[in-house]
């Protein structure tokens, strides 16, 4: 068995990167979605790697998957029925959530609608104490009644949660076993088991949202392996999770809350590993594919982590990859609203009917259509040869916004692209400041079918002054599977002045750890990386601590650790605080083999044009095409250009000097 095959999919294109070990041959493909018959996709990418590359499925010793079926079915709501069983008393926990709005300067935005409704929530008399202990059993008749309400709603899955479970799950685990008896036709799932942490909402939610998916995300997982195996791929499928890492698809039919942010993870994995490859610390990651493009920041070589970020329009409590999104793709709608203002997104024509250039039925201009009618596109085959550009089909479409708007086709074409960049261009903008970094340390390293078409405009806006394209920018988040470890993140609530000893909560979640990687099949050294959320006292939130266990005997320095991290995030601390640790974090890490590409010896010449095309910049100017597969190590060019692929087209605007690199990436430089 010679073959590794990483696999993701997006709105309108399922990704493959296949690397062949024995000789670190790299194949990579294409294949569009089949929404009316998920899964499809997958059956033509397995035959066309058969046919093009000579992948017998027999050969694939290793296969991971990327997938959206998680986050699609939050975003539109078309998840379980659920119901929720939580104490008399506390039945309005995720209507309350924290009492903030999502947007606090808008007299016009409301709250979403929960995934559960408040007539599917259930009170029942329990009660734990927070330290443990028990005032008031779960009443048998109060669940069954429940149970019965629930069932008569059409309830298909039940979640649990109660107060104070962090603490000690066996209430919770009680009612799972009363409910599974009652009615084992339904799914049960208990917060505490999901993700026991302090905080009854952020709990709840999270096991809410795990619930929700899991109907078709255990489904979807079910039928990948039964496909799989019907092609005679002797692989367990492994899948990419939210924290970047991997775990059995097994395991994700049961954590699916885990997988949500499963493809945009993957993408800042594979991001990264290039970047290490190509001598960068600090990236500002830009995957743009149909329907969105999600930004996310490497610092000093390391992927920044974080939670709560957005699933759609919950917050995912969850340790996941700190990516920002925004709804424009390469499908974005353009679209002229009431007012007479051209809008872009967020709405998408995804792979069917698609951008009305792919000549697939599509009427309405998107931005892919806008990047055709300004010459940037139409010059070359798309997609490994599946499509092919139709340029007065994307004409017609801009047209119909053109004649609304009283402009010329190339003008209203322009004007899309400069609102989809300036839409993006906020969102950055937005992620520089939480973060307080100086985008013009980074560079730009564009990736997904779209990043290339529009990454150089938003970097020269940004007044970054270096791009970096990596050789096959369209299949990175397949690639990010294959460079992922197994990674499994764990949580104990301590709720405990400094000066408790930690040592052991920690082997617990080491132990714990361990037989999860143990479990996934990892048979090498365990990577236990430790963090801690701390707060001065009467604080409301913490800050997540790197911590070494060498210091859970020494408060003294898990103090100044705090300390650094509250100063270099607040620019301020209080060394004479009381310091609370509210939770004790450890990530398992299972390192696996890397892939070696092989290096290029540098020739520096000047890149030879294939042919000059005319674009549309200001007015028609004949630009140098380049073919990606024949520019070598070191070859140099300057733009205004176009570098034409297989998997994408990378358009270059004027004033960026380009070089390419022993590794085949194209390094941009504008000139200050």
């Amino acid at each position: 068995m010679d073959w590794k095959i990483g696999v993701d999919i997006g709105g309108t294109f399922m990704d493959f990167c296949a690397l062949e070990q024995s000789t670190g041959r790299v194949a990579s493909l294409k294949v569009l979605t089949t929404p009316d018959d998920p899964g499809a996709e997958l059956l033509e990418g397995l035959r066309l790697l058969a046919v093009r590359e000579g992948l017998e499925p027999s050969t694939v010793s290793h296969f991971v998957h990327g997938t959206t079926v998680g986050i699609n079915t939050i975003i539109q709501r078309k998840g379980a029925r659920l119901a929720l069983i939580t104490n008399a008393g506390f039945e309005d926990v995720i209507e309350l959530a924290r009492l903030r709005m999502p947007e606090m300067y808008s007299l016009f935005c409301h709250r979403p609608d929960p995934l559960i409704p408040r007539d599917m929530i259930f009170g029942i008399p329990a009660r734990m104490r927070a330290d443990g202990s028990e005032t008031a059993v779960p009443d048998d008749a109060a669940i069954a009644t429940a149970l019965s309400r629930a069932q008569a709603a059409g309830a298909e899955g039940v979640i649990v949660a109660l107060l104070h479970s962090w603490r000690d799950g066996r209430q919770e685990a009680a009612v799972k076993a009363r409910v599974e008896a009652l009615a084992p036709d339904l799914f049960v799932f208990t917060s505490s088991e999901v993700w026991p942490v302090i905080r009854e909402y952020e709990r709840t939610s999270t096991a809410i949202l795990n619930g929700y998916v899991h109907p078709r995300v255990s489904g979807y997982l079910s039928a990948l392996e039964d496909r799989l195996a019907g092609q005679g791929v002797p692989a367990r499928a492994m899948l990419t999770k939210s924290n970047g890492g991997l775990m059995t698809a097994g395991e994700g039919r049961r954590d699916c809350v885990s997988m949500l942010l499963s493809g945009t993870a993957s993408g800042v994995i594979g991001a990264s590993w290039l970047a290490r490859q190509a001598g960068e610390a600090r990236i500002l990651t830009l995957d743009i594919g149909g329907t969105s493009a999600d930004f996310a920041l490497i610092v000093d070589g390391e992927v920044q982590f974080g939670t709560d970020e957005l699933i759609g329009e919950f917050p995912l409590h969850i340790p996941s990859v700190s990516v920002s999104s925004i709804g424009i793709g390469g499908g974005s709608i353009a679209s002229v609203d009431g007012q007479g203002v051209l809008r872009v997104g967020p709405e998408s024509a995804g792979s069917n009917p698609g951008p009305a250039c792919y000549a697939r039925g599509g009427t309405r201009a998107t931005v892919t259509d806008a990047m055709a009618v300004c010459g940037w596109l139409g010059h070359s085959q798309m997609a490994y040869g599946q499509l092919s550009m139709d340029v007065a089909l994307a004409r017609q479409a801009v047209g119909v916004l053109a004649d609304a708007l009283g402009r010329g086709v190339e003008e209203t074409a322009q004007a899309i692209l400069d609102i989809a960049v300036s839409e993006m261009f906020v969102e950055v903008e937005k992620l520089s400041s939480r973060a307080g970094v100086d985008l013009r340390d980074f560079a730009l390293m564009p990736f997904g079918g779209g990043g290339p078409m529009l990454g150089a405009f938003l970097a020269r806006e940004l007044g970054m002054s270096r791009v970096i394209a990596p050789r096959r920018p369209g299949v990175v988040s397949a690639l990010g599977g294959l460079v992922a470890d197994l990674r499994g993140d764990f949580i104990r609530t301590v709720f405990a002045d400094l000066g408790v000893s930690l040592a052991e909560p920690f082997r617990a979640l080491a132990d714990e750890g361990r037989a999860w990687l143990t479990a996934q099949g990892h048979r090498g050294p365990a990577d236990l990386r430790l963090s801690a959320d701390m707060r001065y006292a009467g604080q409301s939130y913490e800050i997540e601590t790197d911590l070494q266990p060498a210091w859970l005997d020494d408060p003294a320095r898990m103090a100044r650790a705090f300390h650094e991290t509250h100063a270099r995030i607040y620019d301020f601390h209080d060394p004479d605080g009381r310091i609370e640790i509210v939770n004790l974090r450890l990530s398992a890490i299972g390192a696996g083999p890397k892939p070696e590409f092989p290096v290029e010896a540098a020739d520096p010449s000047p890149a030879t044009a294939q042919r000059h095309v005319p674009v549309h910049l200001g007015s028609l100017r004949d630009v140098p095409l380049y073919d990606r597969a024949a520019l070598c190590s070191g070859a140099t060019f300057h733009g205004p250009a176009i570098v034409a692929q297989e998997d994408t087209t990378f358009a270059i605007p004027g004033g960026a000097s380009a070089r390419v690199d022993a590794h085949l990436n194209i390094h941009l430089t504008f000139a200050e």
